[in-house]
């Protein structure tokens, strides 16, 4: 089969010709193939974005030039037959927000931004909130004509884990809000409970957890008024595990999923649903903060089981459904989007 950047890492991996090119580029960074194993589902050309700039996009260019140099009869097949269909595609659903408000954390980057981008692609008008400004405006500037009438974005620079920045998203929403996607995260560095520092503990807690509770907190009262309202956490893998981050992750992402539940059933009866996704590997690009010299290396033998890493406008796809009044009935529930990690 020839290959090309649309080609899965696993394509290229088990490839005569572009198997050993891929690998000695590997080798040059001091990697082996093995540590892609849970990328091998994932197009070659989004390994840049997921690698945060440790896979250029030079890199990819470099291995196909080497490949069609090595191969040019099975280049030129690939040339005739053009990029093959995506395993996967986004299918928008026109309308679907249309009239409503909904805001969304995280949203200039990663998980956060993909579900901007379809929220207000299907009809929303979306209170980006982010602590990245220039990103913020750089994501509103990439959609600036191509929004459906009355979807928009406004974005709102802050920290969710201060009061007046809370306070300066739900006034941006301006009365209204129909939804709530809690998607801002930080990552840890690994570390187990012995070696955690106190700064990381709490950074990690504060954004993850508290700001998920100070910005639901500031909602609800809009959501109670109005008699409905839909609120999606965004846990994780590590939400429903113990091996897949460091203990101040991990504690913080079981925790939304208590927050979860008791908010679901707490306010069940008054028209307001509140559910949790958690997401396997995903290919965002996640800062990680350093490699804790005990926990890490423990971790790294779990991190075979993770099947495959998904792209985030695939996690868009279920954050949105659980914002849209699509999701009637689904209430307190914790869904795994993670390749069926969870099932292992």
């Amino acid at each position: 089969m020839p290959l090309t950047t649309h080609s899965t890492v696993g394509d290229w991996l088990d490839h005569p010709v572009g198997g050993p090119i891929f690998a000695a580029l590997l080798a040059e960074g001091g990697a082996t193939t093995d540590s892609l194993s849970p990328a091998r589902g994932l197009p070659l050309n989004q390994l840049v974005a997921m690698s945060g700039g440790k896979f250029p996009a030079a890199a990819v260019d470099g291995m196909l030039a080497a490949y069609r140099q090595a191969s040019p009869e099975d280049a030129a097949a690939a040339d005739a037959a053009g990029e093959p269909a995506a395993a996967w595609t986004e299918v928008i659903t026109p309308g679907r927000f249309t009239g409503q408000t909904v805001i969304v954390t995280g949203a200039a980057a990663g998980i956060g931004r993909a579900v901007t981008s379809r929220i207000a692609r299907e009809g929303g008008r979306v209170v980006a909130a982010d602590v990245a400004k220039e990103k913020l405006d750089e994501l509103v500037e990439s959609l600036a004509g191509t929004l459906p009438p009355g979807a928009g974005i406004v974005p709102v620079a802050g920290d969710i884990s201060s009061g007046d920045d809370v306070a300066q998203i739900v006034r941006a929403a301006d009365g209204r809000i129909d939804a709530l996607a809690n998607v801002a995260g930080v990552m840890d560095d690994m570390s187990a409970l012995h070696e955690v520092s106190d700064e990381m503990w709490e950074r990690v807690l504060r954004v993850n957890l508290t700001g998920v509770m100070m910005l639901s907190r500031a909602v609800l009262p809009v959501m109670l008024a109005a008699g409905h309202g839909r609120i999606v956490n965004v846990t994780s893998e590590a939400g429903l595990r113990g091996s897949a981050a460091g203990v101040a992750y991990t504690a913080s992402k079981h925790a939304v999923i208590g927050l979860t539940r008791s908010a679901a059933v707490m306010y069940a009866k008054h028209g307001i649903r509140v559910n949790a996704l958690a997401p396997g590997g995903v290919a965002t690009g996640i800062p990680i903060p350093g490699a804790a010299e005990f926990g890490a290396p423990v971790l790294r033998g779990y991190q075979s089981n993770i099947p495959s890493l998904a792209m985030a406008e695939e996690l868009a796809a279920s954050i949105a459904f659980l914002a849209s009044r699509d999701s009637t009935n689904v209430n307190g529930a914790v869904i795994a989007s993670d390749g069926g990690w969870s099932a292992v």
